[in-house]
C-alpha cells in the first residue's frame, strides 16, 4: 500500500500546489480539494487503525501546508476535532458525528483561542441544562466551509476548560441576537474563510460538551497541537527550497538549516528543548528562504499572486499564526541578533 506521506505528496504534487496560486488569488478553495483529502483518508488520519506512524506526520502535514496553505490551514483544524471525540465521555455526541468526520463526509473546525490567554477572551458559565458562553473566538476558521466547530471557553469560576461542539451557521456577519460573525481579511491563506466570533448569553447544552479539562491537562494538550502547527513554516520552508532548487540554486546549506530545525522540534516534544523556540526558528526559516526565492526569482516576484509572492506572505503569516507570547519573545530575540550574510554573530 502506498505509504502516507507517499500519498500527501502526490495530493500536493497533482491537485494542491498546480491551483494554490489561483485559490490564493479568488479567495476560495473548490471543494473538490477537500473531496481529494476525504478520499485520500486524510480526514481521519487522527483515529485511522491503518493511520501513519506518528514519525510519518511531520513529513504529512509540511508536504499539505507547502502545497496549498490555504487547503491545508483548514484541513488541520479537524484532526483535533477527531481527537476530541475519539476521546470523549459523551458517547451520544461520538455516535452522532465521529464516523462521518472520519470519513470525511462532515468536516469540522476549531474556536480554542478564546480560552487561552489570560484572561480569557471567552468564558464559559455552568447553568442546569448546560453552559452559557460570552467573549470572542478571535480567529476561526473555515467559516462557511465546515460543518461543525468545537468551541473551547474558559470556566469562569473553576478555570476548567469546556469544549463543546456545535453546527457551524454560514450567517455572513448577520446578528443572530446571541453569536456575532465578523469576516476577517488575512495576508495569506485567505481562502479559509477565517472570521472571529461574538458570543452574547450563547447556550450549549450537555448533550453538545466533548469534555472539561483541567487548565494542565488543556496546556499538556497544547504542547503537541504547538509541533503540529510548527509543520505550516517548515512547510512553507520546504516549499521554497524545493522551489529554489529548481531555478537552479544550490539549496544544501537551506536543507540542513530545514533538518535542524526539524530535529529542533523533534526535541521539544520529549522535552528536550524549548517548544516554543522551536516554532520560532522554524517561522525564521520560512522567512529567510521565502526572501531567498524571491531573490532567486528576480522581478517576476513582485507580480501578485504568483508562488514567490505568496510564500513570502504565507511564511509572514507563520510568525502570528496559532503564535504564543513565548514564541513572539523568541521571534524578537532571534530577528534583532546581529548576523553576517553567512549566519555568524559578528563581533
Amino acid at each position: 500500500m502506498t505509504s502516507w506521506p507517499e500519498r500527501a505528496r502526490d495530493l500536493a504534487d497533482t491537485v494542491l500546489f498546480p491551483a494554490a496560486d489561483a485559490v490564493d488569488a479568488a479567495g476560495e478553495i473548490p471543494r473538490s480539494h477537500f473531496d481529494a483529502l476525504a478520499a485520500a483518508g486524510f480526514y481521519g488520519l487522527a483515529a485511522r487503525d491503518d493511520g501513519p506512524d506518528m514519525s510519518e506526520l511531520p513529513d504529512i502535514f509540511e508536504t499539505l501546508c507547502g502545497a496549498c496553505l490555504s487547503t491545508a490551514f483548514t484541513w488541520m483544524q479537524h484532526g483535533g476535532v477527531v481527537m476530541s471525540l475519539a476521546n470523549s465521555p459523551n458517547e451520544g455526541l461520538r455516535n452522532k458525528y465521529f464516523d462521518e468526520l472520519v470519513d470525511g463526509s462532515m468536516t469540522a473546525g476549531v474556536a480554542f483561542a478564546g480560552a487561552i490567554p489570560r484572561p480569557p477572551k471567552l468564558y464559559a458559565r455552568r447553568e442546569a441544562s448546560g453552559y452559557v458562553l460570552d467573549g470572542s473566538a478571535p480567529f476561526v476558521s473555515g467559516w462557511g466551509i465546515v460543518d461543525v466547530v468545537q468551541l473551547s471557553a474558559r470556566d469562569e469560576f473553576d478555570d476548567s476548560i469546556v469544549h463543546a461542539i456545535v453546527s457551524a451557521q454560514a450567517v455572513d456577519g448577520t446578528d443572530t441576537g446571541s453569536l456575532t460573525v465578523e469576516p476577517l481579511t488575512l495576508i495569506a491563506a485567505d481562502a479559509s474563510n477565517t472570521v472571529r466570533l461574538r458570543f452574547e448569553n450563547f447556550h450549549v447544552d450537555d448533550a453538545s460538551v466533548v469534555s472539561v479539562v483541567t487548565d494542565s491537562q488543556f496546556q499538556a494538550g497544547q504542547l503537541y497541537g504547538s509541533w503540529i502547527n510548527g509543520c505550516m513554516a517548515m512547510g512553507i520552508a520546504r516549499r521554497c527550497i524545493q522551489q529554489m532548487e529548481e531555478l537552479g540554486v544550490d539549496v544544501d546549506a537551506y536543507r540542513r538549516l530545514h533538518a535542524g530545525a526539524r530535529a529542533n522540534f523533534d526535541d521539544a516534544l520529549a522535552g528536550r528543548y524549548d517548544m516554543f523556540c522551536a516554532r520560532a526558528d522554524a517561522s525564521e526559516l520560512a522567512v529567510r528562504t521565502a526572501a531567498a526565492l524571491v531573490a532567486a526569482t528576480g522581478s517576476s516576484a513582485l507580480v501578485g499572486h504568483g508562488t514567490a509572492e505568496r510564500l513570502m506572505r504565507e511564511a509572514t503569516f507563520t510568525l502570528v499564526a496559532a503564535s504564543r507570547p513565548q514564541m513572539k519573545t523568541a521571534l524578537l530575540k532571534g530577528l534583532s541578533s546581529e548576523r553576517t550574510g553567512s549566519g555568524e554573530e559578528r563581533g
